[in-house]
């Protein structure tokens, strides 16, 4: 594998919200994405008149070991089909980026309090911005039956867990 690398700013960290590295229940959860004190508290002005943020995120508790360029069954459930790395959504990817359409709440200073964002307390925040209807895909959406067998608990509430 030829690898390139760019560079990056981090600019925040979540505070909040989930730990653990939970597969499922992740529904419900407040979490605050807060910038770090460089910004200026203008860099958010107008976010609150959207309901949603395209938050980019980094895996930072995976290890370079645990980048998996093969294709394997989901969760290792030999029921559902193997696939390939780029037909994963989880911390095996050697960008290791996760993205969450996250739920706007409030802003208070240089902190977005959200919901629904699946990232972890400390997780690196890379960017954000609104969501524009127009920005989702366009036409049908398809898929095959796996992943909502797989992700059926995912935006469950914690305290639906078995």
């Amino acid at each position: 594998m030829s690898e390139e690398f760019i560079e990056v700013p981090v600019i925040g960290r979540v505070v909040g919200g989930h730990t653990g590295r939970l597969d499922d229940f992740k529904g419900n959860t407040e979490s605050v994405i807060r910038l770090n004190p460089g910004f200026p508290e203008e860099t958010l002005k107008g976010i609150t008149e959207f309901s949603h943020l395209q938050v980019i995120w980094h895996f930072s508790e995976r290890s370079r070991h645990d980048v998996a360029l093969h294709a394997r069954s989901p969760r290792n459930n030999p029921e559902w089909p193997e696939t390939g790395t780029f037909a994963h959504h989880n911390h095996r990817r050697p960008a290791g980026l996760g993205m969450s359409f996250a739920r706007v709440l409030r802003v208070e200073g240089l902190d977005v309090h959200v919901t629904d964002l699946d990232a972890d307390d400390g997780t690196p925040i890379i960017d954000l911005v609104v969501v524009f209807r127009e920005f989702l895909p366009r036409g049908d959406v398809t898929q095959p039956a796996w992943p909502g067998e797989m992700l059926r608990n995912y935006w469950k509430d914690a305290g639906e867990r078995p």
